[in-house]
C-alpha cells in the first residue's frame, strides 16, 4: 500500500451530497476494489449546500447500490474550500454545472473541476440530473450513468 500523500484523490460533488455524489464516490470505490487499484486511490463526495451534514445518503441512494452489490460509507459534508479540496484531490467531480461553478466559486482551479459526465463513453445528457424530487426511477437511471462515468473517469486514472 502506497502512504496516503501518494494517493491520487478524487472528489464527487453534487448539491446536497445525499444522492449523486455519494452514489458515484460507493460505485468508483466498487470499481477501483474490483480492479485491485483501490490502495492507490483518495475518494470521498461532498456538497455545495450544508443541509444534510452529517448524514447518511438518501435511502433510494442506498437501495440502488445494494441492488448492485455496492455500500455507500460516507455521510455529508460540504464543499467550503476550493483551494485546500484541490490540493487533497486533485480530480473535482461536479454532477452539473450549477456544482461545476459554486465549487469554482469556492476557490478551485478550473482546471481541476470536471463535469462527470464527460468520463462517460456515450453521455445520455450533459449533466447528471438530481434524481432527489422523483421516484425511484430516477435513482435507477442516475446508477446507470454513473456506473459508466465512474468506470470511464478510473480509465482515464489508472
Amino acid at each position: 500500500m502506497t502512504p496516503d500523500h501518494d494517493k491520487t484523490g478524487v472528489l464527487f460533488v453534487c448539491l446536497g451530497n445525499i444522492c449523486r455524489s455519494p452514489l458515484a464516490e460507493g460505485i468508483f470505490i466498487h470499481l477501483a476494489h474490483e480492479r485491485g487499484v483501490l490502495d492507490r486511490l483518495r475518494v470521498d463526495s461532498a456538497g455545495t449546500g450544508g443541509w444534510h451534514v452529517g448524514n447518511r445518503a438518501d435511502p433510494r441512494s442506498i437501495a440502488v447500490a445494494h441492488k448492485h452489490g455496492i455500500e455507500l460509507p460516507s455521510r455529508a459534508r460540504t464543499f467550503d474550500d476550493g483551494a485546500h479540496e484541490a490540493e487533497l484531490f486533485p480530480w473535482l467531480i461536479a454532477m452539473d454545472r450549477q456544482n461545476q461553478r459554486d465549487m469554482i466559486a469556492r476557490g478551485a482551479p478550473r482546471e481541476h473541476v470536471h463535469l462527470m459526465l464527460s468520463f462517460h463513453p456515450d453521455p445520455p445528457c450533459e449533466e447528471v440530473p438530481d434524481p432527489y424530487y422523483g421516484g425511484d426511477e430516477g435513482f435507477d437511471s442516475v446508477y446507470e450513468m454513473l456506473a459508466s462515468a465512474c468506470a470511464g473517469l478510473l480509465d482515464r486514472l489508472t
